[in-house]
């Protein structure tokens, strides 16, 4: 069953049917926009409340922190604070998977209602003038016939009246002849005109507006199967966050078992045990008979671990009954002799740990600052070589800028020995070197570092500066080179490439842009 076939003669009413479906769709959209303002109003207050409760201060400076009670309350509040974010997570869901989606939708949906109406409105004005047309050339047809019948009257009186001359009957009877053919003519008009509307009223009724109606109906169902699917993703939207806020719940169920009221107990005793034996019995001072009085053994005047004892009457009934009565306001120091012994010992042991980190974190970066000067001290071109490549990768490298200097010289170990032989050569210059100092290497670590030569290259780099290698051990490259990168720098400002025609050799490392592998 569809509307074109059981509701042909129903548009007013179909057109208000689709119209309230669009308007309960916007109702819908319109409540789920103001669910989510509901949800974000309500996690916006949560995570308010959460941060009212929450410890001010870092759990490890808290010494609440160390009850469970605490700990439990903590975590139920991170559990809400959780629960809130999922709460938005529903809100978010809600606004972009239903109010802008099916907003959209609604947009969409009232332009192709509107215009399928304008299309049945146009057949329907289309008919209505066809039915006009039908109507006048009915009305002429029948003037026609009434204005003939009345001529061929006349024709007929005048021919039967015997003073009407032959000119006048001729004259009648040929008007009356006019009269009947324009009466004809029109006959066939209106029959023609009848004929064309019965067409164009048949397929109006039977072939055009159920056309329409039956777009209409299909529209109205796929509005409503959206709806439908709308109202299925506000159930879905809290399915999904249903798994989380589970655990949320689940952690607070955990939370409250956590509590442990022996342990916090044992808690307190931990905190606050002063470590004072109790005070003995008072003893009785006769002030009757002059005596010098002087505190017993079994006073509070007199400690039991053989400290100094307190001097004097007045002192001896009030030095250790402090924590009876009104305690002065506490003056904090360094030592923390204003703390019972045993937290005096907490702290103090507390206190020694933390000296005992911080001793051996200067331990360790003396220890790293003195093998970086051992570093330097056997490769001071080392602190050159960084400086020229940090500043080199900080400016914007032209090809006819000017290179930097290479290493002053190229190993550590013959940087040493030239040095030295330099001073040697300048205190006594007659002297002439020995073969075995002529003849040795200007780096002697890159026999060892050929010897232990890599398969494959690790990258590849650029000469950025041309580059002539006179020393054993080094290779000359050209600027614009497109080299094989052999062997990183290790620290000494020299970097081991391979020529493509064939070689290998170090360069500095400031005279290349060099890409790893």
């Amino acid at each position: 069953m569809d509307w074109g076939t059981e509701l042909w003669d129903q548009f007013e009413v179909i057109e208000r049917h689709t119209q309230w479906g669009l308007d309960l769709l916007d109702r819908y959209v319109k409540f789920v926009k103001e669910r989510t303002e509901v949800e974000q109003a309500y996690a916006k207050q949560l995570r308010s409340l959460v941060k009212k409760y929450l410890p001010k201060r870092p759990s490890k400076d808290d010494p609440e922190f160390k009850f469970s009670q605490q700990q439990s309350f903590v975590q139920i509040l991170q559990e809400v604070n959780d629960f809130a974010g999922q709460r938005e997570l529903v809100a978010e869901n809600l606004s972009i998977r239903v109010c802008l989606e099916l907003a959209k939708y609604s947009q969409e949906m009232k332009q192709e209602r509107k215009m399928h109406f304008q299309e049945g409105r146009r057949a329907q004005q289309q008919l209505e003038s066809g039915f006009k047309q039908l109507e006048n050339s009915k009305r002429k047809f029948e003037r026609d016939c009434r204005e003939a019948e009345k001529a061929a009257q006349t024709a007929e009186r005048l021919d039967q009246d015997i003073n009407a001359t032959k000119a006048d009957v001729e004259k009648a009877k040929q008007q009356a002849h006019i009269r009947s053919h324009m009466a004809e003519e029109s006959k066939n008009e209106y029959a023609a005109q009848l004929q064309r509307f019965n067409r164009d009223q048949a397929h109006f009724y039977f072939s055009q507006m159920p056309q329409i109606f039956d777009k209409l109906q299909d529209m109205d169902e796929r509005r409503a199967t959206h709806l439908g699917a709308g109202y299925g993703l506000l159930s879905e939207a809290e399915l999904q966050v249903v798994p989380i806020i589970a655990k949320c719940l689940e952690g607070m169920k955990v939370a409250a078992a956590a509590v442990d009221s022996k342990n916090d107990s044992q808690v307190l005793i931990e905190l606050h045990k002063s470590g004072f034996a109790r005070p003995g019995d008072v003893e009785f001072e006769d002030f009757s008979q002059p005596m010098n009085r002087a505190p017993s053994d079994s006073s509070l005047g007199t400690p039991s671990d053989g400290r100094p004892e307190l001097r004097g009457p007045a002192r001896s009934g009030r030095a250790k009954r402090w924590p009876f009565g009104k305690k002065n306001k506490t003056v904090v120091t360094e030592d923390f002799s204003h703390l019972p012994p045993e937290q005096q010992r907490k702290r103090l042991q507390q206190q020694l740990e933390d000296r005992n980190r911080e001793l051996q974190k200067e331990v360790d970066q003396r220890e790293a600052l003195k093998k970086m000067k051992d570093v330097y001290e056997k490769t001071p071109q080392m602190a050159e070589a960084e400086s020229r490549v940090l500043s080199n990768r900080g400016d914007s490298l032209s090809r006819h800028a000017r290179p930097p200097d290479p290493p002053a010289s190229a190993p550590p170990d013959s940087s040493s020995s030239s040095n030295s032989g330099s001073q040697d050569n300048k205190e006594s210059s007659e002297e002439p070197p020995s073969e075995e100092s002529q003849d040795a290497p200007i780096y002697t670590e890159f026999d060892e570092d050929f010897e232990e030569e890599p398969v494959s290259p690790i990258g590849h780099c650029v000469a950025i500066y041309h580059f002539e290698g006179s020393s054993e051990g080094t290779i000359s490259m050209a600027e614009g080179e497109d080299l094989s990168l052999m062997e990183e720098d290790k620290g000494d400002g020299w970097t081991r490439v391979r020529r493509k025609q064939g070689g290998e050799g170090y360069v500095p490392t400031s005279y290349l842009r060099v890409t790893l592998n």
